[in-house]
């Protein structure tokens, strides 16, 4: 006989399950539904700036941001792709699994490009935009000067992060 310890237990985890795969297969246009109106405004305030202005300047950080975005699209067709493999009836265990093994592996590299993101502008007071493919490392930097000991510097730091080499490339961007 079921006490009533194990039946809220399977309860409480029934509900958890349920709600975490309905996160994972709802549409994407939901979550991003919040933050569409501040990108109406704002684009209503730029189309107001630029007709006021003669000629359009690109800012360091609208390159950091093409760039992120850039790298966000490819990351939720990737993840997209793989939830339809997680999803999927015809999938077998072995397809699922190595689907949500890539999953966590994108989600890892995410993480470890935020942090070095973060630390590149604690430590070097820079803008960066951080991109890792297996044991390559591009960083874009937004910087007036183009340094090579200031790049080999950013090199040295995000070299710390790992025990393997890493081949490490810095770009600067005006």
């Amino acid at each position: 006989m079921i006490n009533k310890k194990s039946l809220w237990f399977l309860t409480l985890f029934s509900l958890i399950l349920v709600l975490s795969v309905y996160y994972i297969t709802m549409p994407s246009e939901l979550l991003i539904t919040g933050g569409k109106k501040k990108v109406e405004e704002t684009a209503k305030v730029n189309a107001t700036e630029k007709e006021n202005k003669a000629s359009v300047e690109v800012e360091e950080s609208e390159i950091l941001t093409a760039l992120r975005v850039e790298a966000d699209e490819q990351m939720k067709k990737d993840m997209e792709d793989l939830q339809l493999i997680l999803t999927s009836v015809e999938s077998t265990k072995d397809e699922k699994n190595e689907a949500y093994e890539k999953l966590k592996l994108l989600n890892m590299t995410r993480g470890e490009e935020e942090k070095i993101e973060k630390k590149i502008k604690e430590k070097f007071k820079l803008e960066a935009f951080v991109k890792i493919d297996n044991d390559q490392i591009r960083v874009v930097a937004t910087s007036e000067k183009h340094d090579t000991t200031l790049a080999n510097n950013i090199m040295r730091s995000v070299q710390e992060e790992y025990k393997t080499k890493k081949y490490i490339s810095v770009k600067f961007q005006k």
